[in-house]
């Protein structure tokens, strides 16, 4: 699953309010249905594990000049979550990049 977010902030800005919000990506999921973790091995790159009812799910974040790219790589038993997960990431995305 790839989904890209357009922005037209700085990217320092863009950074720092991922970094503020990181802990509202399990949002993205039915509520109580995922545990998230996160971290920054790059200046532009916050990777994502999802525990999601006994499955790991990896993924990550690119910080780019006008957008950011969330990807998540979602097994074949969860593929019925694909599209509902794709709307609540573009529809809850934009959160992340809020003040």
């Amino acid at each position: 699953m790839r989904v890209t977010l357009p922005h037209d902030l700085p990217k320092d800005e863009v950074r720092r309010r991922m970094r503020a919000h990181a802990d509202e990506i399990a949002d993205f999921f039915p509520a109580g249905l995922a545990r998230v973790t996160t971290d920054w091995p790059t200046p532009d790159r916050m990777s994502i594990t999802a525990e999601v009812v006994g499955h790991t799910i990896p993924g990550g974040v690119e910080v780019r000049d006008t957008e950011v790219v969330i990807e998540m790589q979602l097994p074949l038993i969860l593929g019925l979550m694909r599209a509902p997960l794709e709307a609540a990431v573009r529809k809850e995305g934009g959160r992340l990049l809020a003040p």
